[in-house]
């Protein structure tokens, strides 16, 4: 662009290409990027940890799952709690192998970083060719690996890294009117105790759980509320 002196030139200064640069640098340096998870973080040496117990009836004794949290962004707006390592521990030494090989894998997983909410579903897709069972409550896991992802997928809903869909005040008010309808039409026949849903309630698709009845023809889970018939 040609700029035309109207005046007369009393001094001249030659303009860097550095300057620019310094200005870009230190824009982007009071810009505040939050640090997200990746294998680069260096283990700190104070983790958040929260310890679950399953006793699953495939095993002699109890497991003891212990999930530790790496705490980000400390004390700002975006401070985000994220699982960076599991341990497994137990006095059955049937599993160890396995489950020592498998801590490792979902560790090395967690400290990745990007989206690990998969792992909950790729573990609860594990079927056990000896057949599943019931765990305390009426939950069907498939497998022993399967009750892991479920304990993993506990945590990461606490933390809020899975978000909790929760029935509203309505749903579960219709629910427990079903229930209450329901035992009184069965009151001759007893209930399992280890489960809180009634004894010849089969296991809903969607929450593995044996919760689902059958009433005026349709089919609805007492868990979730998922039904047949909308």
């Amino acid at each position: 662009m040609t700029v035309k002196i109207e005046k007369k030139i009393v001094g001249y200064q030659v303009k860097k290409a550095e300057s620019n640069a310094q200005d870009v640098k230190t824009e982007s340096a009071d810009t505040f990027a939050p640090v997200e998870m990746n294998e680069n973080i260096a283990r700190p040496e104070f983790l958040l940890g929260s310890t679950y117990k399953i006793k699953p009836p495939v095993s002699e004794h109890a497991l003891y799952i212990t999930i530790n949290d790496i705490l980000l962004n400390e004390d700002t707006d975006h401070e985000v709690r994220r699982p960076y390592e599991v341990f497994i521990n137990s006095k059955s030494m049937e599993h160890y192998q396995w489950v020592i090989g498998l801590t490792r894998v979902i560790s090395a997983v967690f400290r990745k970083g990007g989206d690990i909410t998969f792992l909950v579903e790729e573990l609860s897709s594990v079927y056990d060719p000896n057949g599943g069972y019931y765990k305390k409550g009426g939950v069907f896991m498939p497998s022993l690996v399967a009750e892991i992802g479920a304990v993993i997928e506990k945590h990461m809903k606490a933390i809020g890294l899975i978000q909790t869909e929760e029935l509203s005040d309505h749903a579960k008010k219709i629910l427990a009117e079903k229930r209450a309808e329901f035992e009184a039409k069965q009151s001759n026949s007893a209930n399992d105790s280890d489960t809180a849903f009634p004894a010849n309630a089969t296991v809903c698709k969607k929450c593995s759980t044996k919760a689902v009845i059958v009433m005026d023809g349709c089919k609805t889970c007492l868990n979730c509320g998922d039904s047949k018939c909308g």
